[in-house]
């Protein structure tokens, strides 16, 4: 019979740069003592310090299931690693202690057996960010590349995903719903050959709120093909610039920002404090110019005669959303509040759904970029007369109405010397929504914040 602690607050501890446990809830400490650790000494229980370990050398949360030994028993538990500063903070959930060598059924492992299987060709493990947390040992065949090099990177920077027959992203309609997904095809970035389906579900810490995602990779053979590119994608692949611009350029730029990020996190050893900022402006300013590649590639799909978005019912109040779950890490470490369409809204238009969701994206992630602490930005959906309306208002510096029309343009900003942004972001925005037969415009005065509206043809019932 298993025994969970009556209390259900996290057991919390710190570790020192010397993989020291410094402070510990008495539960945490018995439990250390008991895997021969002492009072100030060395954590010694060894899943807890791997994950401590972890979490120093990438920078970011780890938040992970472990089971540890307890005498005659195991234990069971769900262990959040937080980088503070040189330390590291334990937040541990879901302790329950069973019998040695039992799994019982509701462990987070078990809920991801199906995921498991013996037909995966590797299977991975993310956090809440899709920052990859684990690999099995056949990642690194099929990605060309030792496992360790690619914990911490974006599950998005190894794989393309495809859409799928009816035009959707599964993974993305995971993220956005906190749920199981199946059947998302990818292919493998970095100049390497290689399509999978990829499986995966949500990871629930033992607090009940979701960490991250975790699956596994199946190669998808030669009679499983990749669902009809639309029109754009055929133009873009079939323009020999940005086919040079991907070939020549994004993969050692990736390969800069992740040797840069290696040298910030001293992966490889102590580094002086200056040399390690010097590397963080190093991946900085590499995944501006990933960026500008990208705007780029898009820019010259956009501009090309032949360019037809996808017409399509989509419902605006359900992309925004979605939009939004995937900038609330973002805004929530620039301390802003997101307040978007209530689950129950809905907003039925003709457009592109992923052009739709990129040009939301790129307006909520502006209005938070300029938003300061502490502020809000707010997205409603309307409908006047034929037009379906999503209105994205910020509570920033706001733009003077000379420059309402110039930000509109290529490679303007709102203010250029702010660091970040390629000055294409909006312009490209706007040229999605008129080619989809809508349009963008702002509305803003110094000093009240900036209130963008998108506009598409209503799709009207019957």
């Amino acid at each position: 019979m298993s025994n969970v602690l009556s209390d259900d607050r996290p057991v919390t501890g710190r570790v020192d740069a010397e993989g020291r446990l410094i402070l510990a809830d008495p539960p945490l400490a018995a439990l250390n003592e008991r895997a021969g650790g002492s009072a100030g000494g060395a954590l010694s229980v060894p899943q807890i310090a791997a994950l401590a370990r972890l979490a120093r050398r990438l920078g970011i949360t780890v938040s992970r299931a472990a089971i540890a030994a307890d005498g005659d028993h195991d234990v069971d538990l769900w262990v959040r690693a937080e980088p503070a500063g040189e330390e590291v903070a334990l937040s541990i959930t879901g302790w329950t202690q069973r019998p040695a060598l039992v799994e019982p059924a509701d462990r987070p492992a078990a809920r991801e057996r199906d995921f498991q299987r013996a037909s995966a060709d590797w299977t991975w493990e993310t956090d809440d960010t899709l920052r990859i947390t684990a690999l099995s040992a056949g990642a690194a065949a099929a990605i060309g590349r030792a496992s360790a090099e690619l914990i911490g990177k974006q599950l998005t920077r190894l794989f393309r995903f495809r859409e799928d027959e009816k035009g959707g992203l599964p993974l993305l309609a995971a993220l956005a719903e906190h749920s199981r997904f199946e059947g998302q095809l990818t292919e493998l970035r970095g100049g390497r050959t290689g399509r999978y389906w990829l499986s995966g579900v949500p990871l629930i810490d033992g607090m009940g709120r979701v960490a991250g995602f975790g699956g596994a990779a199946v190669a998808a053979d030669d009679s499983q093909t990749a669902p009809e590119p639309s029109g754009e994608e055929r133009s873009a692949s079939g323009n020999a610039f940005g086919a040079r611009l991907d070939s020549a350029l994004r993969t050692p730029l990736a390969d800069i920002v992740d040797n840069a990020e290696r040298l910030r996190e001293r992966a490889e050893g102590p580094l002086r404090s200056d040399y390690a900022d010097y590397a963080a402006d190093i991946a900085s300013a590499g995944r501006h110019l990933l960026s500008l590649i990208d705007d780029l590639v898009d820019l010259q799909a956009i501009e090309r005669p032949d360019f037809r978005p996808t017409a399509e019912a989509v419902d605006l109040a359900d992309v925004a959303r979605r939009a939004a779950g995937l900038l609330t890490v973002r805004a929530a470490d620039r301390e802003v509040r997101i307040d978007g369409p209530g689950d129950a809204d809905a907003l039925p238009a003709t457009g592109d759904f992923t052009r739709c969701l990129q040009i939301l994206v790129n307006l909520i992630g502006n209005a938070v970029r300029y938003s300061p602490a502490g502020g809000e930005v707010w997205i409603r959906t309307e409908q006047e007369g034929d037009l379906a309306i999503v209105i994205v208002a910020d509570q920033g510096k706001g733009i003077a109405e000379a420059d309402q029309e110039r930000i509109f343009e290529k490679f303007e900003r709102v203010d250029p010397t702010e660091p970040g942004g390629t000055g294409l972001g909006l312009y490209i925005a706007r040229r999605l929504a008129r080619a989809m037969g809508g349009d963008l415009a702002v509305d803003s005065a110094p000093g009240q914040g900036a209130r963008f509206t998108f506009t598409l043809p209503l799709t009207k019932a019957g």
